[in-house]
């Protein structure tokens, strides 16, 4: 059991944390922008295996993660680009076009990659920088989870504060959210709610985008594998109703599922991997039942003060 346990609790289960955490982290606070436009984005999961893949891609071409890096995040903008022409233009509704993203996303991604990569796929290509700070050695547990990070999940601890500064703090921030919940109270005040949705979803590709390339070329060195977005763009949805797309709350919830995922990984010595790869996932579904009844308590709050107040 001490064996388990310390296992469960190492500098190496923590370092994982973060690694797992940070492309569920980076989609999460791009859904948050379009959550608080009022734009329900399922297909992250699709923007993410696109991010990856043409992260990749910019890479192998360039010989270069800075321009893989580069390549993604403009296929991550005429993406976001092109959500926003259906959802905000069009009308379209956003769950049938999300899920057609994501569907999409799987059939070019895995064409692209056997015609330009072949069956084997794209392996060891440049991949992102890794930040080894020497002061971060002497300090014990922390140095170890810290050190040898790639450079973005540091830029996402950066990003999340950027992000809720400019949510809550700015202008733009109240303006968008403004565009999801008093559209019309918007338009009144000489703003319009739709520029606000084409920024949100234009955000969201970006953060996705960046999602992806931190799984091909941070986590995986380079690497790009089919369906290699393995659901993290749902994962990163349920971090955003359950955050009430609080960018430093979904944040959190990102971290949470990236723990679990890590404990998944180091129970794999003692558990089938079939049943340890399953904890995050259980972890994701009762995340979605607690803001089911947490939604539901709010609903029945007013009922009862009502009823308190009549008798």
């Amino acid at each position: 059991m001490n064996d388990i346990l310390g296992r469960i609790f190492s500098a190496g289960t923590f370092q994982q944390m973060l690694r797992s955490a940070t492309p569920v982290a980076l989609a999460a606070i791009g859904g948050s922008m379009t959550e608080h436009a009022g734009i329900m984005n399922i297909g992250m999961d699709g923007m993410i295996l696109m991010g990856a893949f043409f992260a990749v891609l910019g890479s192998f071409l360039f010989q270069s993660a800075m321009a893989g890096l580069a390549l993604t995040l403009g296929v991550g903008l005429i993406v976001g680009l092109f959500f926003a022409l259906l959802v905000v233009k069009f009308k379209s509704d956003e769950f049938i076009i999300g899920c057609a993203l994501n569907t999409f996303a799987l059939g070019l991604t895995g064409y692209l990659s056997d015609s330009v990569f072949g069956a084997s796929g794209a392996k060891g290509n440049p991949s992102l920088l890794v930040v080894r700070l020497p002061f971060l050695r002497k300090i014990p547990f922390i140095g170890t989870v810290l050190n040898g990070q790639s450079i973005l999940v540091w830029v996402t601890v950066v990003l999340m504060v950027i992000m809720w500064v400019f949510v809550y703090k700015t202008p733009h921030g109240f303006w968008l959210r403004a565009s999801g919940e008093k559209p019309e109270t918007l338009r009144t005040a000489g703003i319009s709610p739709e520029r606000m949705k084409w920024i949100a979803s234009i955000l969201c590709g970006l953060f996705c985008a960046l999602a992806g390339a931190y799984l091909s070329l941070g986590q995986l060195s380079g690497t790009f594998s089919k369906g290699m977005s393995n659901s993290r763009g749902y994962i990163a949805f349920a971090c955003v109703i359950f955050a009430a797309a609080h960018p430093g709350k979904a944040y959190l919830a990102a971290l949470m599922f990236g723990f679990f995922d890590a404990i998944g990984m180091r129970l794999q010595a003692y558990v089938s991997s079939e049943l340890t790869q399953m904890i995050p996932y259980i972890i994701t579904i009762l995340m979605m039942i607690y803001v089911v009844v947490r939604q539901n308590n709010r609903r029945r709050a007013p009922r009862k003060l009502q009823g308190m107040a009549k008798s």
